[in-house]
């Protein structure tokens, strides 16, 4: 008994002490950040971004690999189950603290299954509208709403998404009776609006931007409190005729639960690394995206703070999934 009793003692010693090695040794293999969102969305493009600047530092492939469906549930759910060894990780976005009040059968709880790694950026969202729309201020949208309610349509790229609740938002701050036409990712929406079968969307300036530019579509509104500057002609949306309102994008990077701390240290230190460096935010301003730099208890808390506000906003809304 007394072996084995010294026996145990030295595993559990030898494990502790393998956890700093395996975080300096970390990663030996390729890594897997799974973004559960469809292929073009912010999401995609910055995993893609912070995905190869992770690969140049840290010596190893970082693999995208998109898998939408579900609101984001289906992807997440596939990383929740994963091995918390620190090689695979999810891109998630403030879909998942909406989720966390939208959908109540979710297999995971994100605070219960996850441990916080970094936040990434956060972008503001425009409201555009297909040319054919005969509004060119949000207060004419709204007039125009008002008098044809249940018959205009805006597109988001499923439930919970910040296009989705955007939407629900701005329905009830404003009074108006438009229907939700949920996608399976941003880019089927992007596309119907851009192609008039839908009438208005919520999206991430970022992606947006070009396509207004090009007179594909109209922005009546941006989402932020202040104007962006990468659109600045474009009033806010609380300015053009709904005071108070606010709402934005943002991205971060999470692991299984029980993924060494060393490990989600390393991989917080060199996130942080990377979203301040002057070329990146500088690249970022350019899109209209904006970094965010916090330790992992920061970001954990910024997390319980954001599901209790959408649980808020979600009441408010009224908004549930379709």
């Amino acid at each position: 008994m007394v072996q084995l009793a010294r026996n145990l003692i030295a595993a559990a010693l030898c494990a502790a002490a393998a956890l700093p090695a395996n975080a300096q040794n970390y990663p030996s293999r390729p890594v897997r950040i799974i973004v559960p969102f469809a292929a073009g969305g912010p999401a995609d493009i910055y995993a893609r971004f912070v995905g190869q600047r992770l690969q140049e530092a840290l010596g190893q492939p970082f693999v995208i690999e998109d898998r939408p469906g579900g609101g984001s549930v289906l992807g997440t759910d596939a990383v929740a189950k994963s091995a918390p060894d620190g090689y695979t990780l999810l891109m998630m976005s403030n879909t998942h603290t909406v989720n966390e009040s939208l959908i109540a059968n979710k297999p995971f709880q994100l605070l219960r299954d996850f441990a916080p790694v970094a936040p990434v950026n956060y972008s503001d969202l425009l409201l555009v509208v297909h040319p054919s729309v005969p509004a060119n201020t949000l207060a004419e949208f709204i007039v125009l709403a008002k008098s044809r309610p249940h018959a205009l349509n805006y597109a988001s790229s499923g439930p919970g998404t910040p296009y989705h609740m955007a939407g629900e938002l701005f329905k009830a701050m404003a009074g108006l009776d438009i229907v939700h036409v949920p996608y399976k990712g941003s880019s089927g929406a992007r596309t119907d609006v851009l192609g008039g079968q839908v009438q208005m969307m919520f999206d991430a300036i970022t992606t947006m931007a070009p396509n207004v530019r090009a007179g594909k579509l109209k922005a009546l509104g941006s989402t932020g409190k202040v104007r962006s500057p990468v659109l600045p002609e474009v009033p806010t949306v609380a300015e053009a005729g709904v005071p108070g309102y606010e709402a934005v994008i943002w991205l971060g990077i999470m692991a299984p639960l029980g993924t060494p701390k060393p490990i989600v240290e390393r991989l917080n230190a060199e996130i942080r690394r990377i979203v301040n460096t002057p070329e990146v935010k500088e690249a970022w301003a350019k899109q209209g995206a904006a970094p965010m730099s916090m330790g992992t208890d920061e970001f954990a808390q910024y997390l319980r703070e954001d599901i209790a506000k959408w649980a808020n906003i979600v009441k408010i809304s009224g908004a549930k999934v379709d």
